[in-house]
């Protein structure tokens, strides 16, 4: 295998075969106060990405700021799959307004 790739010819290797670009070559000869602008043609046309689902997971909480006194419950949202993180995210996120924070229940929405 060839050990000395242009890096045109890298990108074909990589993304595929695209037409290969126009090349403009420069002579001395030529008068240079003409210029020549060439709008290069499109490699591959991007493809639409559809959003892919993102797993959640809804944390109820139950909080409140005396002990043993009145709670209310709160539902947090989190993006991942690990209860954990969901139940430290929910967790972290109660903590700024309330004193006293129980976790109830970690489900999957």
């Amino acid at each position: 295998m060839n050990a000395e790739l242009t890096e045109e010819e890298m990108r074909r290797a990589l993304f595929g075969g695209a037409e290969p670009l126009a090349q403009v070559i420069d002579s001395p000869a030529q008068d240079t106060s003409d210029v020549v602008i060439i709008q290069p043609t499109k490699a591959a046309e991007k493809k639409k990405v559809t959003k892919a689902f993102s797993p959640r997971l809804r944390v109820t909480l139950r909080v409140g700021n005396e002990f043993e006194g009145k709670t209310q419950e709160v539902v947090h949202e989190a993006d991942t799959l690990s209860t954990l993180l969901a139940e430290q995210e929910a967790t972290r996120a109660a903590k700024k307004k309330f004193r006293f924070v129980e976790v109830v229940s970690v489900k999957p929405m």
